[in-house]
C-alpha cells in the first residue's frame, strides 16, 4: 500500500507469467501494430494524394484512420514493454498520457462515426442540396469539433485526475485508465464521478441519437425510393455500420468493465475485452472500407498494379 500524495508509479497486475511465449506474443503484437499502422497510413496517403477522393466522406474518413493511428500508438508501444519486462509498472506521467490517448481516442472514434452518419443522410436524403450542406467551410468545422471537444474534455479529465492523493498504485489492467486510478483515491472523488459519469453520458448519447436519427431517415428513403438510391445506401453505409457495431461492442464491454466488479470473469477474457475497442477497430476498419468502398477499392488495385510494374 502506497501512502502519498504523489504515487510515482502504478503497477499494471493484470499481466501474468507467459513463460517461454514470450517472445512469442511479442512478435504476435509487434506485427498486429504493423499491419494496422501500415493500413491506415496506406489509406490516409491514398486519400490525400487522390483529388478525386477529396470529398467529405472520405475527409472524415481520413480523419478516423489518423485516430486509429493515435490510439494504437497509445497502446502498443507500452504493451510492447510490459509483456518484454518481469516488473509491470509504468511511471505516472507516462501512465497519465496513456489515458488520455486512451479516452480521446474513445471519443474521436464515436464522434467521428457519427459525423459520418450525419454525411451519409446528407448525401442519400438531401443529394441535390449536398454540395452546399457539406461545404468546406462546413466539413472544416465538423472536423475541428470532431479533435477539439474530445481533447478538451480529456484534458480537463486530466485536471481533475493527477491531483488526487492516491492510497494505492496497483491497476487491474494491462494499461492505465482513468476509473482505475481514481478508485485509488484516498478521499472522496464524488466530483471525479460526476464529471466521469456526465462525460460518458454525452460522449455516448449524444453521438448515438444523431447516428439513430439519421439511419432513420436512410432506412426511410431506401424503402420509398428507387433502386438506385437503395445501392448507394447500401454501399456506402454497410462499411460505416460495421465499424459502428464493432466499435459499439468493444467500447460498451470496456466501459462495463470498468465500473462493475469482473473478478469472477477469466483474467485472458478479461484482457481480451479491454484490449478489443483499441485493437478491433483499427485492423478492421481499413480492411472493411478497403473493400467495399468501390472508389478507395480502385484507387488500391490503380496503386498497386503500377507499383507492380
Amino acid at each position: 500500500m502506497v501512502n502519498s500524495t504523489q504515487v510515482p508509479y502504478f503497477v499494471l497486475v493484470a499481466y501474468f507469467d507467459t513463460g517461454g511465449f514470450k517472445y512469442l506474443y511479442v512478435v504476435i503484437v509487434m506485427l498486429l501494430y504493423m499491419l494496422i499502422v501500415f493500413s491506415n497510413l496506406f489509406l490516409i496517403v491514398l486519400i490525400c494524394m487522390n483529388r478525386s477522393l477529396h470529398e467529405p466522406m472520405y475527409i472524415f474518413l481520413c480523419s478516423l484512420f489518423v485516430n486509429e493511428l493515435f490510439g494504437s500508438t497509445g497502446l502498443f508501444p507500452l504493451l510492447l514493454v510490459q509483456i518484454l519486462s518481469d516488473v509491470h509498472t509504468v511511471s505516472a506521467p507516462f501512465c497519465f498520457l496513456q489515458i488520455f490517448c486512451v479516452y480521446t481516442y474513445g471519443n474521436i472514434e464515436f464522434l467521428s462515426l457519427s459525423i459520418m452518419s450525419y454525411d451519409r443522410y446528407l448525401a442519400i436524403c438531401r443529394p441535390l442540396q449536398y454540395t452546399k450542406d457539406m461545404a468546406c467551410e462546413k466539413v472544416a468545422s465538423l472536423f475541428a469539433v470532431i479533435w477539439l471537444i474530445p481533447i478538451l474534455v480529456n484534458c480537463l479529465t486530466l485536471h481533475l485526475l493527477v491531483p488526487l492523493q492516491l492510497c494505492g498504485n496497483t491497476i487491474n489492467k494491462v494499461y492505465c485508465d482513468n476509473h482505475s486510478v481514481v478508485k485509488l483515491a484516498c478521499y472522496d472523488t464524488t466530483v471525479n464521478n460526476i464529471y466521469g459519469l456526465i462525460v460518458s453520458a454525452f460522449s455516448v448519447f449524444a453521438p448515438l441519437i444523431l447516428i439513430l436519427y439519421t439511419y432513420m431517415k436512410i432506412l426511410h428513403v431506401c424503402f420509398c425510393g428507387s433502386k438506385q438510391t437503395r445501392h448507394k445506401a447500401v454501399s456506402t453505409c454497410t462499411p460505416h455500420l460495421a465499424s459502428l457495431l464493432n466499435f459499439s461492442f468493444g467500447a460498451c464491454f470496456e466501459i462495463l468493465q470498468s465500473r462493475f466488479d469482473m473478478n469472477n470473469v477469466p483474467n485472458i477474457l478479461r484482457i481480451f475485452i479491454s484490449l478489443y475497442f483499441l485493437t478491433c477497430p483499427p485492423l478492421f476498419n481499413p480492411i472493411m472500407y478497403g473493400l467495399k468502398l468501390s472508389k478507395i477499392r480502385v484507387k488500391c488495385k490503380s496503386l498497386l498494379s503500377k507499383v507492380s510494374y
